[in-house]
């Protein structure tokens, strides 16, 4: 997709770089050649968002082999996700546990037979909080699926999960679904390559859909979403 913009899933799943260079001695750091990506527009549930660390310091997303990562604390911040550094035993971890209302999970958490596409139990995909008649693909299997109910209110998705099913009959289907919808806000960009789009009911939700060739299979296409209550 010719002007395609990115948006933030991606970069909360790419959280750790590989590459093929020299380890350094007694560390699990790698150094790679990567790009600072400063021409890369982000948003957050449609609107325009600039990642921040210390002291307000504007942080560029990192371009590297295909691929684009974001900060993860500014955009779980973003997404009012909890997210902890755990320094001894060297983790990150994103989400509340299961005992604070929330979860986090990845890869097929699903064990239920293949849907129809109209609904959020796929054999790959089974999201606790996505609406029930949400569209996926038959054969649609989650690479990353991060859910957070904090307080029990403002349910938060943000699935990644790849299909072998064209872009254009994927985003098509999101833009049919969302026609039925009563939405403030809908926009699309679909493209045989590639598509976008942002949705939002005022005070009920807002969703970013986007698509793309899986930067590790092309015979796979990557789907990302992000839907979040208000």
């Amino acid at each position: 997709m010719k002007s395609k913009k990115w948006l933030i899933a991606a970069g909360v799943f790419g959280m750790v770089l590989t590459g093929s260079a020299g380890v350094y001695a007694g560390t699990q750091l790698e150094t790679i050649k990567a790009y600072l990506n400063h021409g890369l527009a982000i948003e957050v549930n449609g609107q325009k968002f600039t990642p921040t660390g210390d002291q307000g310091k504007k942080l560029a997303p990192i371009t590297y082999q295909g691929s684009t990562y974001l900060p993860v604390r500014s955009i779980a911040d973003a997404l009012k996700t909890e997210v902890k550094y755990d320094s001894q035993n060297n983790k990150v971890s994103i989400g509340s546990s299961s005992s604070s209302g929330g979860s986090t999970s990845s890869g097929n958490s699903g064990s239920t037979s293949p849907s129809t596409g109209t609904n959020t139990q796929a054999a790959g995909v089974k999201s606790k909080y996505l609406p029930a008649d949400f569209p996926l693909p038959k054969d649609a299997k989650a690479t990353s699926l991060i859910e957070s109910n904090v307080g029990g209110n403002d349910k938060k998705v943000l699935l990644t999960y790849t299909t072998k099913e064209t872009l254009l009959a994927v985003g098509t289907s999101y833009k049919d679904y969302y026609q039925t919808k009563n939405l403030s806000q809908n926009t699309q960009d679909i493209q045989a390559d590639g598509f976008s789009i942002v949705g939002r009911e005022d005070g009920k939700y807002a969703v970013t859909i986007t698509g793309s060739v899986s930067a590790t299979n092309k015979d796979l296409n990557e789907i990302t979403v992000v839907w979040g209550e208000e």
